[in-house]
């Protein structure tokens, strides 16, 4: 004995084709030409396709934007713990780097003032690190 119900893709399928034909009816394509039916699709395709690409590559920035400026009006020009300690650090190090920097050039001018030039048409110029 067969039994009465559909089958679930008969019935998948009777949604799908009702969809479809409500699709086609919202927007009156019913009306149009296979050939104006594939124009209308490929466009709205396309325009949907860039809309989703966009909002998945500046929607979160944006969002990050939002967020941070409504913090700003909640709390203010506070600056965080992790902020700071980033920006504590950044300067240490530049500091740091700096100090590294300008020692090593002192040594090197001050090792090469007490040699003796090895040619007589060596430039005390380049020797200072002048130009």
């Amino acid at each position: 004995m067969p039994s009465s119900s559909p089958s679930s893709s008969s019935t998948i399928l009777r949604w799908l084709q009702r969809k479809r034909y409500q699709y086609e009816v919202t927007f009156s394509l019913y009306m149009l030409t296979p050939i104006e039916k594939f124009i209308f699709n490929s466009f709205l395709f396309l325009f949907l396709s860039m809309i989703i690409i966009a909002a998945s590559l500046y929607l979160p920035h944006h969002i990050k934007f939002l967020v941070s400026r409504a913090w700003f009006y909640y709390a203010g020009d506070e600056v965080t713990s992790v902020t700071a300690a980033v920006a504590a650090g950044a300067a240490t190090v530049a500091t740091h780097t700096a100090r590294v920097l300008h020692n090593g050039f002192q040594q090197q001018h001050h090792h090469q003032q007490h040699q003796k030039p090895m040619m007589a048409t060596t430039s005390t110029v380049g020797l200072r690190g002048e130009l």
